[in-house]
């Protein structure tokens, strides 16, 4: 079987976590052929984990060498790159999935180029239900997210409304609005509400609540859909990444898993 050749954009947590498996458990599928990030530092520490001497690439470069890529940098580029994608005709995995809200047109340029674009359901159960029950109709979709205080550091909402998590004693209803105004204040935070957004009623439709308290330890996620087929409640609770609170060891896995089935033939699941 032929190799599928993948370039990495981004080698932070998750993009670290599956350049190891590329060039580890999943060796004898893929050719890892690039890593690219804007921080040297964490390009060449990732370099270092890796057992077969994989190059560092411009992003161009890697683009044009690579039959998959894969965004692992920031909500900032996912859009670019995606980009990038449909005019070298190349598939991608995309985690930064809040990038494209507002930028929803481009997964339609992908589809008339041919391409496959790949978006993970990361941190989050029941988009599987959610894509079956838009083959009917869907009336509401509802995301409430709680994490604690560390995980939402640096979140642009926070210093626009001058909200200090240091003053948060106890459970607090931090956010209230939709996904789309969600995906502009905590970019780092609730990527899931991106995904849940694509997969169902869009953006501005699907409702985000956002909880903090300085108990909570657990990045937990709970989507209640409603539609003409019935209703779903899923509650996931995530155990933060070790090396970035910001990322639940979940939307790793998600990532994994997603690039293990776009090389695989046989697919479970809606």
């Amino acid at each position: 079987m032929k190799k599928i050749r993948v370039g990495i954009i981004g080698c932070g947590t998750i993009g670290g976590q599956l350049a190891i498996t590329c060039s580890g458990k999943m060796c004898n599928s893929i050719e890892l052929i690039g890593i690219c990030d804007q921080d040297d530092k964490k390009t060449a520490l990732l370099k270092s984990l890796l057992k077969d001497r994989v190059p560092a690439l411009k992003i161009d470069e890697l683009i044009e060498k690579a039959d998959l890529i894969v965004e692992a940098a920031s909500a900032l580029i996912s859009a670019d790159i995606l980009k990038k994608a449909i005019v070298n005709k190349k598939d991608i995995l995309i985690m930064s999935v809040g990038g494209l809200i507002g930028s929803e047109a481009l997964l339609q340029d992908a589809q008339t180029a041919g391409i496959k674009v790949y978006l993970p359901s990361g941190a989050v159960s029941g988009i599987d239900g959610l894509k079956s029950g838009r083959a009917g109709s869907i009336s509401s979709v509802t995301l409430t997210t709680r994490k604690p205080l560390k995980g939402l550091e640096g979140a642009p909402y926070l210093k626009e409304k001058n909200m200090k998590l240091a003053g948060i004693k106890d459970e607090t209803v931090i956010f209230d609005g939709n996904a789309k105004e969600a995906i502009k204040g905590f970019p780092q935070n609730v990527n899931v509400c991106a995904a849940l957004s694509l997969a169902g009623i869009g953006a501005e439709k699907t409702r985000v609540k956002i909880v903090t308290s300085p108990a909570y330890t657990k990045n937990i996620h709970e989507v209640e859909i409603a539609g003409d087929f019935g209703k779903i409640s899923t509650r996931t609770e995530n155990i933060p990444s070790p090396t970035n609170p910001k990322t639940s060891t979940l939307a790793i896995l998600s990532a994994i898993a997603t690039l293990e089935g776009a090389v695989k033939n046989v697919r479970v699941g809606t």
